[in-house]
């Protein structure tokens, strides 16, 4: 009896082993709150002056401090680390919450994060200024980019759109209200227009006007047909549509003087405008002609989303620009516009020169950071903006179909300014459903 006893209880401790090997694979947020979660925070406790001690993150302590560690506590004076304010747990990692003394900046800890991920064992360390003084320690257990799932919590709403997770677990989401404009670029195959798709999907269930500007014939933009307000798909039609939103900038702008206020979130809600996100899929598309009888509407239509960029915002207009590449060799006027989008997300791209079109005015890591996403994990960019922070994210995978569904099925949110009611996409016509065979036998033909 006592053999077999000890047979289950090996049996079962194999099982256990096991499952815990298996949920570490197939299941890391699952290991990661069983396992992962107790021995880091056990081992940071532990470890932790020591740690700081060796990574140089601790100042000699002040003369006070010294006098009374001497001459009251009768022990030897030590350097002193950042006191630790708080610690949590949470679904992907730790979070620490750290009061620098005096002599550490919060670039100390920064230049320090890859000691730090390699002392406690985590996958990654990131370290963000909460306040003066106080950064916060945002450690993550496991790659939380192998597989990228968006918190429920996570929703569209006052102009701001969730479309991705951070390397260190939290979302990323567009803001129109604080990064009224923004550059995404990446290679073919990098996850662009997956980035793009999420987007389009968390705009639609928003009370906006969406207009898209696709001069590949619209074969990206034509699925969200239901939802857009507004489809140009060729260069003179784009040229056509840019006019119109100039046009309509400036009337807005004649709106927000007689009521005496600055922005379009300012009116009151009976007078205020639909708020309007231009989408551009392919920028390079409007800046290359193939004819100089061409150029006239190029210059035009460039100066015309310069316009936009500098000035749109105050009216509840932004830009989306997506592109492959974007520089001073487009023409006339790129670097001017690129200037103007003070969001930048770059996916993986297939030069430096590239990732430094979107990020070299943001940071020279997140240069580095982007030319370093391999080719086998597309959706995954650099998101930064012109304040210079920047973070690693991946979208979620979203099917072509998926993005259209969701656009069908807030179509009735679709505004229909009878500025824009020229370029209104044409909607397919549901096709007519099959007649159902009959159950009801012939009668034979007789002469």
């Amino acid at each position: 009896m006592t053999d077999l006893t000890t047979v289950l209880e090996a049996t079962g401790a194999l099982a256990g082993v096991g499952g815990l090997g298996y949920a570490k694979v197939r299941a890391p947020g699952v290991y990661w709150s069983l396992v992962g979660l107790p021995v880091t925070w056990g081992r940071f406790t532990v470890t932790y002056r020591s740690t700081m001690d060796v990574c140089g993150l601790t100042v000699q302590p002040s003369r006070l401090r010294a006098f009374m560690a001497r001459n009251i506590a009768r022990r030897e004076v030590q350097p002193v680390p950042p006191k630790v304010r708080r610690v949590r747990g949470t679904s992907t990692g730790l979070r620490v919450s750290l009061r620098l003394p005096a002599g550490l900046e919060p670039a100390d800890v920064a230049a320090a994060s890859e000691r730090l991920r390699h002392a406690w064992g985590v996958h990654s360390v990131n370290v963000v200024e909460t306040k003066p003084g106080v950064v916060e320690l945002r450690m993550t257990g496991y790659d939380v980019l192998g597989r990228v799932r968006m918190p429920r919590r996570a929703k569209a709403a006052d102009m701001v759109v969730p479309v991705a997770v951070r390397d260190d677990g939290t979302v990323f989401s567009r803001d129109y209200r604080q990064v009224p404009h923004s550059l995404t670029l990446g290679a073919n195959q990098s996850g662009k227009s997956m980035y793009q798709r999420n987007l389009v999907a968390g705009l639609a269930k928003l009370p906006v006007g969406l207009i898209g500007i696709d001069c590949k014939r619209g074969v990206e933009h034509s699925a969200y047909a239901p939802r857009l307000s507004a489809l140009a798909t060729t260069p003179e039609s784009a040229a056509q549509v840019l006019g119109v939103l100039v046009a309509e900038m400036e009337h807005r702008f004649d709106l927000l003087s007689e009521h005496h206020v600055s922005d379009l979130w300012a009116l009151p809600a009976d007078v205020r405008p639909v708020p309007l996100v231009v989408l551009v899929d392919e920028v390079a598309e409007l800046f290359l002609v193939a004819a100089k009888k061409d150029e006239e509407r190029r210059d035009r239509m460039v100066m015309q989303m310069v316009r936009l960029a500098q000035m749109a915002r105050a009216v509840g207009m932004y830009l989306e620009v997506c592109g492959q590449r974007f520089g001073s060799e487009l023409g006339k006027g790129a670097t001017m516009l690129r200037a103007q989008l003070t969001g930048r997300v770059v996916h993986r791209v297939n030069d430096k020169q590239t990732a430094e079109m979107g990020l070299g005015d943001v940071s020279p890591d997140a240069v580095m950071a982007a030319t370093a996403i391999p080719a086998d994990r597309p959706g995954v960019a650099v998101a930064g903006d012109s304040s210079g922070g920047w973070s690693r994210v991946r979208t979620p995978e979203t099917t072509p179909a998926e993005a259209a569904a969701v656009c069908r099925e807030y179509a009735h949110l679709t505004p229909h300014p009878s500025f824009l009611a020229s370029f209104r996409p044409v909607l397919p016509a549901d096709p007519a459903p099959a007649e159902a065979p009959s159950l009801v036998k012939p009668q034979p033909v007789t002469e």
